[in-house]
């Protein structure tokens, strides 16, 4: 597996980690079948991408990478649900994600 593809599915399986993080909160305690059903997919999903990705990828910077994915997706949920209130200092920070997501990618 070439090492671009290795970057592509651990980027998918940052995404699929915020889908199980925002399923874990509405499972309420693994009470709620369908999103507690939908958390051990996309944890499956998730935990699955990020094996192979480490195949080629240096851990460090791989899971740092897949977190600051899931991260971010689920703080961009989180605003757009309302669930979280937006402020400056809040997208400040979210921009210093972002920031250190794109440089582990090019230092890489």
């Amino acid at each position: 597996m070439s090492v671009t593809l290795s970057w592509v599915i651990l980027v998918l399986s940052g995404a699929f980690e915020a889908v199980w993080a925002v399923a874990l909160d509405r499972s309420d305690g693994f009470t709620r079948l369908w999103p507690s059903v939908v958390f051990f997919a996309a944890l499956f999903v998730s935990m699955g991408g990020l094996a192979v990705a480490l195949k080629q990828l240096p851990v460090g910077t791989a899971y740092a990478v897949w977190v600051g994915i899931g991260a971010s997706i689920a703080i961009v949920w989180s605003f757009a649900t309302g669930q979280e209130m937006f402020s400056l200092a809040k997208a400040f920070f979210f921009a210093m994600i972002i920031g250190g997501i794109i440089g582990l990618k090019l230092v890489n």
